[in-house]
């Protein structure tokens, strides 16, 4: 039978092989190939900006930003709205035609660069522009690998700029790099030097937007997070653009509306400039896959930032708002560019109408341990390594998911010996951030350090301890590195991780599907890049229990 559609890009990918008849995701096929289409113009008009850059043509913002939200919108669980991505191919198409106006040189352009067959069904297009277009397949999955960690770093500067944070020399990147995975005569070998340097400059776009938010929110504190209700009608935000939350802050003032955060915006209660807002409830519910359960027993509307959308139910859809990369069909969708105040008066008054959440849980968690706060704590966690009360730390960073296989992750958490500690950021947390794992020495055993872009905070952790220990080598710290991945920026951070020379770390629950056996195979024998296995083997790998 004809493949419909072919996508791999996320780790529940079908029978981790695939998706060709309908994504895990929810993305129907039209939707699939759509997205492809949009990555093949997006690659075409990077041609053409990096030709015009090395003509000395100056290439502006708005450009950069088109390029840089183009891929936002094609990561897993962002972009549903097929009438959006059109738009989007559209206004590619017509930039591209518009910038190939402008160069001298026309010679040898790729078919990327060409096209501008403004066809209504864009999604014919499929067969010539997918991620099967390419034959060799370890040339095809170092060019899928790298793009979806230009998909990453998108991701990271696009929040960054929201915060008037920028750095040119990203957009340079990603939009040269986009290009040469065009270009025919690159080999393998060269694509790996490329993934390499896809990952510095990952680790330069996570800094950047740690930067950005602890110049505009404050340092991450210790705090203690609700997870419990109020009285009042709430609103509920999640994904990840703390710029969002601060304008609805703002909006909801005197409304008698509560905001609560979920799953990957949970870290926004660790930022002091958030603690001023009174109506800062707490966090409500787990990670996204959670969220048909918990957005129904919420009550109140939802406001959807980035991706981590789970196709809603008829019985909330109503209720679901999205604005940014992110996008549903039938879904209110709230406008604004950089540097635009969005309007969420629809949103809050919806809310007023609506009754108080459904408590689903009760209690408190902590979070709040970025870099800048553990290394306020250096001395108290050095004291301790050197006593022999901590004698590791296990980096479980990365994503959630629905696989049953990540139940793993809980079960690893709670066999691990009571002298380890645990260093998150991202939603993979939820597996174990509620298990009351208890603390050394006052130092809690599970260390929060928030969104999957702070998974910065526990490479410069590690980096502070490497100089306070005395160390030649980052890999001779007790750490051990255990991460859950799910989609495009976990692969920009394990990218970024490989680039600072981090080996060993341990990627499940599956490695990726795009990974062909000779990638594969440079990964394991340059970075020992190796799978999971049971819990009672791998304590026994790592503790030799």
């Amino acid at each position: 039978m004809e493949e419909k559609m072919f996508c791999w890009q996320c780790q529940e990918t079908a029978r981790n092989s695939g998706c060709t008849v309908k994504g895990v995701c929810g993305k129907n096929d039209t939707v699939a190939r759509l997205q492809d289409l949009l990555v093949y113009v997006t690659k075409g008009l990077s041609e053409i900006t990096t030709r015009l850059r090395a003509e000395g043509e100056k290439i502006s913002k708005e450009t950069n930003r088109l390029i840089t939200l183009n891929l936002f919108v094609t990561i897993t669980n962002a972009n549903f709205d097929e009438e959006a991505i059109k738009d989007r191919i559209s206004k590619t198409i017509d930039l591209k035609d518009t910038l190939i106006k402008k160069l001298k040189n026309k010679e040898n352009l790729s078919k990327a660069a060409l096209f501008n067959d403004k066809k209504e069904n864009f999604a014919v297009f499929h067969k010539g522009v997918g991620v099967l277009a390419t034959e060799n397949e370890d040339v095809r999955s170092l060019r899928e690998l790298i793009t979806y960690g230009l998909k990453g770093i998108s991701a990271y500067s696009k929040h960054a700029d929201v915060l008037e944070t920028n750095n040119e020399d990203l957009d340079i990147f990603i939009q040269s790099t986009l290009a040469k995975t065009l270009d025919d005569s690159l080999v393998v070998a060269d694509l790996v030097n490329l993934t390499l340097e896809t990952g510095k400059y990952g680790v330069e776009a996570m800094a950047l937007l740690d930067k950005a938010n602890t110049k505009t929110y404050g340092n991450p504190e210790i705090t203690e997070v609700d997870i419990g209700v109020r009285t009042n009608p709430g609103i509920l935000i999640s994904g990840h653009d703390l710029r969002d939350l601060e304008m609805l802050f703002e909006q909801t003032k005197g409304t008698g509306v509560d905001i609560y955060t979920h799953s990957e915006m949970l870290p926004a209660h660790y930022y002091p400039k958030f603690k001023k807002y009174d109506n800062f409830a707490g966090n409500y519910g787990n990670a996204w896959w959670k969220q048909k359960d918990e957005f129904e027993s919420f009550n109140g509307p939802i406001l959807m930032t980035t991706n981590c959308i789970v196709p809603p139910k008829d019985s909330y859809k109503d209720k679901i708002f999205t604005t940014g990369s992110a996008g549903f069909p039938g879904c209110k969708h709230i406008p604004g560019e950089v540097g635009e105040i969005k309007d969420f008066s629809e949103i809050i008054e919806m809310a007023r109408n609506c009754p108080p959440p459904k408590e689903i849980e009760t209690g408190k968690i902590i979070g709040g341990f970025a870099h800048n706060q553990v290394i306020a704590l250096a001395d108290k966690v050095v004291e301790a390594v050197k006593s022999g009360a901590i004698k590791k730390f296990v980096v479980m960073a990365g994503c959630d998911g629905r696989q049953k296989g990540r139940e793993y992750y809980t079960e690893f958490a709670k066999a691990l010996p009571k002298d380890t500690i645990i260093l998150t950021a991202g939603c993979a947390k939820y597996r174990y951030n509620k298990l009351d794992l208890g603390d050394i020495g006052g130092i809690p055993r599970v260390l929060d350090a928030g969104q999957c872009n702070d998974s910065y905070s526990l490479a410069i952790i590690a980096l502070k301890l490497k100089e306070i220990f005395k160390l030649e080598d980052i890999n001779d710290l007790p750490i051990i590195y255990n991460i859950a991945w799910y989609e495009q920026k976990a692969v920009i951070v394990l990218l970024a991780l490989l680039y600072l020379g981090v080996k060993n770390i341990h990627l499940g629950p599956t490695l990726p599907a795009f990974l062909s056996p000779n990638v594969a195979n440079v990964l394991i024998e340059n970075f020992k890049i190796a799978g999971i296995g049971t819990v009672e083997d791998d304590m026994n790998l790592f503790f030799n229990k």
